[in-house]
């Protein structure tokens, strides 16, 4: 079976498709135009972010067998309309959910305990203590949305802070362990201190955080968002924060993200940005959750293991 890699990856992906025995090319240079022409000479797809594959390109992809996606998400594939052709859909969400579990603690602590001020503070030669006292984890309830890879990956690695652990999946049930227990959306609004979002990006998720959904808390709350941009409405995040609904916000994805993940669009940033910015209460990383050294390996050996479980002969 032949092989495009429209994007770049770890060349462990490319080495195990190639000793299972697939005809592979590697062509993350090339634009899109050139790539098009190209597409029904291939049986499988290698992609992560470069650009969408709607039902115009899976047409042109006439011989198009399967899509690995080298990431968890899969919203830059019309997944519907690939798997009515019979075009099987790949993801990796094993690949980085440690990362992604760990950047989310890593976060918190230190939005908890001010440490991107502080480091600033005593390298510039002040040393205040009490203005940067923090906030523990202990005896906090944390209440995850979206129950998936992602979800018990930051579950599990909040065993041993001594918080409790909620979480509700709209699609899973019969899921609590010994990280978290299962309850209703119902149930976080009325115990969270801290809500992280773990789903993915669908019409159904799209600025599912808002107004609406942040003023249904009986507390207020502290947000972590490593999922996807989209499912928060920043303005109304930035309303929120300045009411003192959220106390404080740790975002590694912004609504203003192009659709590769790779950039913000720059002309279009708002005022509501530049107040991120500049909150102290609030950390903010580059969609950079689950982009380890580790993950970049673990990614490319999930994605080439399920290809090859699948396709090779």
């Amino acid at each position: 079976m032949k092989v495009l890699f429209i994007d770049s990856t770890h060349p462990r992906l490319l080495e195990m498709l190639e000793t299972a025995g697939f005809d592979c090319t590697y062509a993350p240079e090339k634009n899109k135009e050139e790539l098009l022409k190209i597409f029904p000479e291939f049986d499988g797809f290698i992609i992560r972010s470069k650009f969408k594959l709607t039902k115009t390109e899976l047409d042109i992809a006439s011989n198009l067998k399967f899509i690995g996606r080298v990431g968890a998400g899969l919203e830059n594939i019309d997944v519907e309309y690939a798997e009515s052709k019979g075009i099987r859909c790949f993801n990796a969400p094993e690949g980085n959910r440690d990362a992604v579990g760990e950047h989310a603690v890593g976060m918190l602590l230190t939005l908890f305990n001010n440490l991107c001020r502080c480091n600033w503070e005593v390298r510039n030669g002040m040393w205040r203590r009490e203005e940067n006292r923090g906030i523990e984890i202990m005896g906090k309830t944390v209440g995850i949305i979206g129950y998936g890879n992602m979800g018990g990956a930051f579950a599990q690695r909040l065993k041993g802070f001594g918080c409790k652990v909620i979480a509700y999946d709209k699609y899973k049930f019969d899921y609590t362990d010994e990280y978290c227990q299962e309850k209703q959306l119902e149930d976080l609004f009325e115990q969270c201190d801290i809500l992280s979002l773990h789903v993915p990006q669908t019409e159904e998720t799209m600025f599912m955080v808002n107004d609406e959904f942040l003023n249904q808390f009986k507390k207020p709350i502290f947000l972590i968002n490593t999922a996807r941009g989209k499912v928060v409405r920043i303005a109304d995040l930035v309303k929120n924060l300045k009411s003192g609904q959220v106390k404080g916000a740790c975002l590694d994805v912004l609504e203003y993200e192009k659709t590769s993940f790779e950039d913000l669009h720059a002309s279009e940033l708002p005022a509501e940005f530049q107040y991120l910015i500049e909150a102290e209460n609030v950390l903010l990383s580059p969609h950079v959750g689950g982009w380890t050294h580790e993950s970049n390996i673990k990614l490319s050996e999930v994605t080439a293991q399920k290809i090859i479980d699948e396709f090779a002969s």
